[in-house]
């Protein structure tokens, strides 16, 4: 099978007399399944995209992601002045499902499954830019991973590492979208690669799966009903209607990409670095998760990218998780964490509660509603009283 000349699965591309198959080389040597090469210049298509996505509402929970954003991340030039190429990069990390043991377990998307990918892309990445500096003296260039101020997947697509799925991920031939993106902005020259032809066609696999329906189709994700969204970058109550939807995530979620047949032949290996150390790292104990404090959840979580969620994040979702569960062993350590020090804690603790029903859990909730000055706690734990009411009736 013919293979771009950005793709670097298991073959090396050829033309390794240029800079810019130099350059591949490398890439492919650090661990890297692709590296393909755009212009630097401003990419008024998905400038386009953004600001129609902005003025719908569909970022609405990043705050950050402004007009103005818009513009800087899709014109290079104003993020690394002088810049004449994009390098854009994508590392594996594992596709595997942990197989369930009888323990009340949560999930992490895969890609948090081992070290926080900032910094594992960003140590090869410095690699790599010491390597093209050297074999372009003079040249600059700056590193970025999906914190930086670009549009990735956009220049990816630019590329032809891949193309835009309907999940929005970007897809590799044979892959799918189970990589993470990095990229070097340079000052070097380099040969850009010709975009890739694909497309999904009519398949709405990613569409049709997901449980909240956050990918209403036109290549679009409605943020706030994202469980990704929810379960990581919302600091708030996750809307009630949403949370016997979340399942068991409690980082992330990998439903669009489970489902993608893109991504359906034999896997790469993944970086060891993203690799899960232990079973816990990929798919958590919950009811350990309910008793961290802010200490002990930096000490566990340390290098690892579900820093993001904060501490009163991972243990509101594990929370719902439990509530999602049905089992009634969770009941005693969700009435604990009706005295969690977080608000928002105890409200979702309440509802789990409320989801799960009987005569303890109804209990608590009485004697907690009693004593909680938290508005919204308070609605919360009578919302789960009255949730609860029916269960009680049918246990006797």
């Amino acid at each position: 099978m013919a293979l771009t000349a950005a793709t670097l699965h298991l073959q090396a591309s050829n033309g390794y007399a240029s800079l810019s198959g130099r350059l591949k080389d490398e890439a492919r040597r650090l661990g890297f399944i692709a590296c393909g090469i755009a212009s630097a210049e401003p990419d008024l298509e998905a400038r386009k995209s953004f600001e129609e996505r902005i003025a719908s509402g569909s970022y609405a929970g990043l705050p950050w992601f402004t007009l103005e954003r818009a513009k800087r991340c899709t014109d290079p030039s104003l993020v690394f002045p002088g810049a004449r190429s994009v390098v854009t990069l994508a590392a594996p990390y594992p596709r595997s499902k942990p197989l369930p043991d009888g323990t009340l377990r949560g999930r992490i998307a895969r890609y948090a499954w081992g070290r926080d990918y900032h910094r594992v892309l960003e140590k090869k990445l410095r690699v790599l830019r010491e390597f093209l500096e050297a074999e372009a003296p003079g040249a600059r260039s700056r590193t970025l991973v999906d914190h930086g101020p670009l549009a990735e997947r956009a220049y990816a697509a630019r590329a032809g590492i891949g193309w835009f799925g309907k999940s929005t991920n970007l897809l590799l031939p044979g892959t799918g979208s189970w990589v993470l993106l990095a990229e070097l902005l340079t000052t070097a020259g380099l040969e850009p690669d010709p975009p890739l032809r694909k497309s999904c066609g009519a398949c709405t696999r990613c569409v049709d799966a997901c449980p909240t329906g956050a990918l209403a189709g036109g290549y679009r994700v409605d943020n706030e009903r994202c469980i990704s969204f929810q379960t990581i970058e919302n600091r708030g109550a996750i809307p009630r209607e949403l949370r016997p939807l979340i399942g068991e995530w409690v980082f992330g979620c990998d439903i669009c990409q489970e489902v993608c047949p893109v991504g359906s032949r034999a896997a790469p290996a993944p970086l060891p670095e993203l690799t899960p150390a232990d079973r816990d790292a990929a798919s958590p104990e919950l009811i350990p998760l309910l008793a961290l404090t802010e200490a002990q959840f930096r000490e566990r979580f340390a290098g690892r990218a579900i820093m993001r969620a904060k501490r009163d994040g991972l243990v509101r979702n594990a929370c719902v998780v439990l509530g999602n569960l049905g089992e009634r062993r969770a009941v005693p350590a969700l009435i604990e964490a009706l005295g969690d020090r977080s608000a928002l804690v105890r409200g979702h603790a309440a509802w789990a509660l409320g989801r799960l029903g009987g005569e303890a859990a109804r209990t608590a909730l009485q004697v907690r509603l009693e004593i909680e000055h938290d508005s919204t706690a308070r609605a919360e734990i009578e919302a789960a009283l009255t949730e609860a009411s029916p269960k009680l009736t049918a246990d006797g």
